[in-house]
Formats: C-alpha cells, sequence, structure tokens
C-alpha cells in the first residue's frame, strides 16, 4: 500500500492572517506604484500568478510586463517578513499530529500541492517547523501550470523522475480547504479531504469530496480516511 498526500498550504496547513496579502501589497507598490483602493474579490484557491494578474488589471498595469516582477517582489517581502509571519500566523489544529503520524507509515510520502509559488510555499511551511515532514522537491506549486488541476500530474511525474516512485492517481490525495481543491482532486483522478478551516466552503461541497471534516485534530480518522481502501 502507498499514498501521495498533496497539502493546500493556505487555509488547510496554516493561516498567515493577513501577512501574505500584506507583502502582495507592497511589491504592488514597489513595483507599480500603487495598490487596488480595495480589497479583490476572488476564488480561495487561485494560483498567484492569477492573483497577481488580477491586482494588476484592477491597476490598469499590463500583467505581461509586470507581473514576474511583482512575483519576485513578493517572495522577496514575504521573507523579509517571516518573523511577523510567524508572531501573526497559525498552524491549523492537528496539522502538526497527522503529518507526523503520516511520515511514520510506510508508502507515504507528503508533499505540497498549493497556488503559492515555490519561494512562499516553502517559507510558510517551515517557518512553523512543518518542512521536516514535506518533500519540497516533487511538489507543486502555483507557477508549474496555469490551472490548479494540472499541478497532479506535476507531482506525479516528479515524483517518478526525481524519487524514481510510481503512484496511480487514486492512490494521491488532495489535502485541501477549497472547492478548487476539490475541482484538481477531481479532474486528475485523484481523491479528495476537504477540511473546514479556510475562507468558507461553497455549499455541499464536503458531500462531493471522498472524506470532510471540520479539522484535523482526530489524527486516528484522518490516517484512517487516507490510509483506506
Amino acid at each position: 500500500m502507498q499514498r501521495l498526500v498533496l497539502w493546500d498550504v493556505d487555509g488547510t496547513l496554516l493561516k498567515t492572517n493577513g501577512t501574505g496579502t500584506d507583502a502582495l501589497h507592497r511589491a504592488l507598490s514597489r513595483v507599480v506604484g500603487r495598490t487596488p483602493p480595495e480589497p479583490l474579490a476572488y476564488a480561495m484557491g487561485t494560483l498567484d500568478p492569477a492573483i497577481v494578474a488580477l491586482h494588476l488589471e484592477a491597476l490598469e498595469a499590463d500583467p505581461g510586463i509586470h507581473l514576474p516582477a511583482v512575483l519576485a517582489a513578493s517572495v522577496e517581502e514575504l521573507h523579509a517578513a517571516r518573523d511577523e509571519l510567524v508572531q501573526r500566523g497559525e498552524v491549523m489544529p492537528g496539522v502538526r499530529e497527522v503529518l507526523a503520524a503520516l511520515a511514520d507509515r510506510d508508502g507515504v510520502l507528503q508533499t505540497l500541492l498549493t497556488g503559492n509559488v515555490r519561494a512562499n510555499a516553502i517559507l510558510k511551511t517551515s517557518a512553523f517547523a512543518l518542512d521536516q515532514w514535506l518533500d519540497f522537491d516533487v511538489g507543486a506549486y502555483g507557477e508549474d501550470a496555469e490551472e490548479r488541476h494540472a499541478l497532479v500530474g506535476v507531482v506525479l511525474e516528479r515524483v517518478q523522475r526525481l524519487r524514481g516512485r510510481s503512484f496511480d492517481p487514486a492512490e494521491a490525495w488532495v489535502v485541501g480547504d477549497t472547492a478548487h481543491d476539490l475541482a484538481c482532486a477531481r479532474r486528475s483522478g485523484a481523491r479528495c479531504l476537504l477540511v473546514d478551516t479556510g475562507w468558507g466552503l461553497p455549499d455541499g461541497a464536503g458531500k462531493e469530496a471522498d472524506a470532510f471534516m471540520a479539522d484535523l485534530s482526530d489524527t486516528a480518522a484522518v490516517v484512517d480516511v487516507i490510509l483506506g481502501p
């Protein structure tokens, strides 16, 4: 028996409680000279490059010109705010215990599948000492595809190439907190565990997932779901 566990970051493993958004706004100010006057509405789980593009379009700035610079500046700004991230942010209930328990099981590989760009995903999880259980090199990040559902295939290819392990999509679990995570799993053939720890799921989303939990505080129950048939 083997399992590939693909963890979403924001709202699932942890919350930055505004630190990430503040870093993006500082990056926009650096590159474009201004930020949107009001918060922008976008679906939770949207890939970081798409979020930056929405902000640039709201500012009537050309994403084709400014997007790479804003992404790079957002990484710099978040890294500069690492101490603030630790002070303001929080790890979601049960996360450390579940990561540790799964890491002790033979055949389980855990990594990230996230809309964050790689550098920010690694910073966020490492800042809270979650990196010890995660194989970052085989993960899939916001810059790796234009659509989130394609990220499962990115992980499967990297696991094969870098670790010499072959997983069927049905052996993969996407663990997340948004409808994007569910759609990602469904379109790729992976299974989905949704947790209600993020910014709110659409009505009925929990019933469509393979498993749904309020949070990850029941370690044994989470492990049973992921390792079950």
